[in-house]
């Protein structure tokens, strides 16, 4: 190109910041599982440095999911939006890049109607001398890049390319992980309600049975008042559920790009999902190279470092060459005729000399920039590490809630069996029925959302790792 010629360029070049020094996101000992064998609880293997399928949801192995994901990604008009960013600041690049690297030739009529003095030409006793004069050209003009600013700019738009090109990605990874956090969240509602209505059903009949008792004299009133109340509080547990489980269902219909009134979460259970046995863990120095929130703070940092040069190149001489040719006549027919040929070249060579500071003052601005844009990468690495630092540790104890939940649900069932069979033969009070009958609905909601936790801080490490888009093409992902 043109530019070649021109060899000096100015201001820093950029070069990509090095990775965190540190193998470890974690104090103390690498976490390598999470979950114990008994109480039928899940263990999950952390394997280091193994790679993330672009379609990360599809290690829950649920159909509905995978559907769901894939309509969102291609329905979602926040990624239409940034799809559309990109181009956008795909073709503003290619303007600048056609308007700096290459001449600009434009062709020129002119058509004026005038009246010039004799005296305008040394001649004042001709009098005054009224034409129409046509003008055919063709103009070309030039800017050497003789510092390399315009290259620089040139870097900084394809640095703003590649910025939206990672807003896209961060795009695409935040709606999959809300839809698939969403869809275990309706799933978790939807357990949750079953088990509540199960449980609401056996209170339920149990009311029935102490009312019988008590016409028959063998129940007190306080008995039946207790037992109804129990009913009660869970009846009126059951519209708060379903109101979660109701706008749950408007969230995951918007994701998908479709009005609230098509929401469907019918037949979505944490049982149809299932946890992933094996969990990839990227080392710290791969993880800068994954995350899109952190390649689009490089490429911000890359911008601020080509404006920086930008800035620099601006007070350094500027030279244009431009030039003219064509033919001028007063009458349109001899347009190109002998005679009427017109031409000009020249050139400009503009140093700036005073401008009362301006120019220095934002040199002096875009190096701060550049150091604000240093910081800020710094900040969004250091919270890209904190992020998978929280999804290990939650993880870790998720799985030991998850094992506290279900032995404590186990335990509450096994309680209810034997206080059931006390109380039918006589041998406990009505009130430790229901006490028992409390633990185990607590027991059984809890264990439930304990694993809702677990399956959504799972997904949680897949997205904090950067969701395997870098694989997309290799696995035709969409």
């Amino acid at each position: 190109m043109i530019t070649g010629l021109c060899a000096c360029t100015v201001g820093p070049d950029f070069h990509a910041p090095a990775p965190p020094a540190t193998d470890h996101y974690v104090a103390g000992a690498p976490i390598d599982s999470v979950g114990a064998s008994d109480a039928g609880a899940p263990i999950q293997t952390l394997i280091p440095d193994q790679d993330i399928p672009a379609q990360w949801w599809s290690l829950f192995h649920s159909p509905q999911l995978d559907a769901l994901v894939r309509t969102a990604l291609h329905d979602s008009p926040t990624i239409a939006a940034a799809a559309a960013a990109l181009r956008s600041a795909q073709q503003g690049y290619i303007a600048q890049r056609g308007a700096s690297v290459f001449p600009q030739a434009d062709a020129q009529f002119l058509g004026q109607r005038e009246a010039a003095p004799g005296a305008a030409f040394g001649f004042p006793q001709a009098g005054t001398s009224t034409f129409t004069l046509f003008d055919a050209a063709v103009n070309v003009s030039y800017k050497f890049d003789l510092v390399g600013g315009t290259r620089r700019q040139l870097e900084a738009l394809a640095a703003q390319s590649e910025y939206q090109r990672w807003q896209l990605e961060a795009a695409r990874l935040t709606l999959a992980a809300n839809v698939v956090t969403t869809v275990i969240s309706a799933a978790s509602l939807n357990d949750q309600i079953a088990a509540t209505q199960e449980i609401l059903g056996t209170e339920r009949d149990q009311l029935g049975i102490v009312q019988r008792q008590h016409r028959a004299g063998a129940a007190a009133q306080s008995d039946v008042l207790t037992q109804q109340a129990n009913v009660a509080a869970l009846e009126a547990s059951v519209p708060a559920l379903q109101k979660s489980l109701a706008q749950a269902g408007h969230r995951l219909a918007v994701l998908t790009g479709a009005t609230p009134d098509h929401a469907a979460t019918a037949g979505l259970s944490l049982t149809a999902l299932t946890l992933p046995g094996e969990l990839p863990v990227s080392l710290p120095a791969k993880l800068v190279r994954q995350r899109p929130d952190v390649l689009a703070a490089q490429s911000q940092l890359h911008q601020a470092s080509a404006q920086a040069g930008v800035a620099t190149a601006n007070l350094y001489p500027q030279l244009t060459l431009s030039g003219s040719v064509g033919s001028e006549t007063t009458s349109i027919s001899d347009l190109f005729s002998a005679g009427t040929a017109a031409w000009n070249i020249g050139g400009t060579l503009m140093q700036p000399l005073f401008h009362g500071g301006e120019l220095r003052a934002k040199r002096r601005q875009a190096f701060a920039d550049l150091d604000q844009a240093t910081a800020q990468y710094r900040g969004t690495v250091l919270s890209a590490l904190e992020d998978v630092a929280d999804t290990l540790r939650a993880l870790q104890d998720d799985a030991l809630v998850l094992q506290a939940a279900r032995h404590a649900e186990a335990a509450a069932q096994q309680g209810l069996d034997i206080t059931g069979r006390q109380y039918q033969a006589g041998g406990t009070s009505y009130v430790n029925l229901l006490i028992a009958q409390r633990q185990y609905a607590e027991a059984r909601l809890t264990r439930i959302q304990a694993e809702m936790a677990r399956f959504t801080d799972s997904a949680a490490l897949l997205q904090a790792l950067g969701g395997g888009w870098w694989n997309r093409d290799n696995d035709g992902s969409h």
